[in-house]
């Protein structure tokens, strides 16, 4: 665990137990405490490669079925249209990365617009 992201077991060290500097006590102790750990704490949400706590997903779920129960008896719901977001999926999806440039100046717009002209017509 102190490898992976010894702040956070720091953290949760500190939150839990009210043990500030975890090198003090024996490594025995700091294992057993650390075992004892809750299950949405920050460093087993991070050894368990978790974005959520299991307990925040399931309101999330039980939100989305609600919220999917009643667009149903909407008329959009009806035909379909304008369904509700997930909020399980804005919770667990994967950021993407954006493709956008930014540039300073036109000038800078410029010089790299001509790099790809130029490479562009080597090929």
């Amino acid at each position: 665990m102190i490898a992976t992201d010894e702040d956070a077991l720091i953290c949760d060290l500190a939150e839990t137990y009210h043990i500030y500097d975890y090198r003090q006590l024996p490594i025995h102790m700091v294992a057993a405490f650390s075992a004892g750990l809750r299950d949405d704490s920050r460093i087993k949400m991070i050894l368990s490669g978790q974005k959520v706590s299991f307990d925040k997903l399931l309101r999330a779920t039980v939100v989305d079925r609600l919220g999917i129960l009643i667009w149903q008896k909407t008329k959009d719901g009806q035909k379909n249209r304008n369904r509700p977001q997930s909020i399980v999926e804005l919770l667990t999806a994967e950021l993407k990365e954006r493709k956008e440039i930014a540039f300073e100046s036109g000038k800078d717009f410029e010089e790299y617009r001509r790099q790809l002209l130029d490479l562009g017509g080597e090929n």
